[in-house]
């Protein structure tokens, strides 16, 4: 692994040195969300996909699983973003990377305007273009994707994603792991519950319940939430699932 940061520039980087976790589309975003603020140098990433270590992409490698980690630590780097659509997975991965002793990062787009007593967690990425205005709270592995507007004093919950384009009108709540889709519209002071997701283009004019998929101008719920052996099943890790 001594390898796997080289520093190719002329002269010295005094950059944060970073890891990106997962290696696709969204991987990509966040790699360049990070070289262009220019305050954390990402080294490579980590991907859960065998077939993809060993291999580039965008210029960096793809150094292997989360099992790198503490080889990436005894190379001095202890920073990591996790850039991975999927909310629960996000969340997850955020954990374990946290319980392996690294510091989560922000990826903030330079473009991206954010009022100054807005409050941010960890692992949040923030796209180009996102607007974040007064007395926000952004919660960790929060995703504000590519042109996402977020008005005054709402509250945006762990592992929640707001897609491109999306916009979400003042006082707002948005539990952990929502998904609000792109060019969705969220109406003032309403709540979306969480896991709940609101389809692309959608209008929500009333609360949205937890784990409830909702759409259509007005949005109007499509599927509520699950039944009790579905809900016991979403909630137990992947590896247990089908024993």
């Amino acid at each position: 692994m001594d390898s796997m940061v080289v520093n190719h520039s002329s002269g010295p980087d005094h950059r944060t040195p970073c890891v990106i976790v997962g290696a696709g589309g969204h991987g990509r975003v966040v790699l360049d969300i990070l070289l262009s603020a220019r305050r954390y140098r990402p080294v490579g990433f980590l991907d859960s996909n065998p077939a993809l270590h060993g291999r580039r992409m965008d210029g960096l490698p793809i150094l292997g699983d989360l099992s790198a980690l503490s080889g990436l630590a005894a190379q001095g780097i202890t920073s990591a973003v996790v850039a991975i659509g999927d909310n629960g997975t996000r969340r997850g991965f955020a954990d374990e990377i946290e319980a392996a002793g690294f510091t989560l990062i922000n990826a903030i787009h330079p473009s991206a305007n954010l009022a100054h007593n807005v409050s941010l967690g960890r692992n949040i990425v923030i796209a180009a273009g996102a607007l974040v205005c007064a007395h926000c709270q952004i919660g960790d592995s929060v995703i504000l994707n590519t042109g996402s507007i977020v008005d005054h004093e709402t509250m945006v919950g762990t592992a929640a994603h707001i897609c491109p384009g999306a916009r979400i009108a003042g006082r707002v709540t948005i539990e952990a792991g929502a998904f609000v889709g792109i060019g969705a519209t969220v109406l003032q002071c309403l709540r979306i519950g969480y896991d709940a997701v609101v389809g692309g283009g959608a209008v929500v004019t009333r609360d949205v319940e937890p784990m409830t998929t909702v759409v259509g101008v007005p949005a109007r719920p499509i599927r509520t939430a699950m039944d009790p052996d579905e809900l016991t099943a979403f909630m137990l890790p992947r590896s247990l699932q089908h024993r």
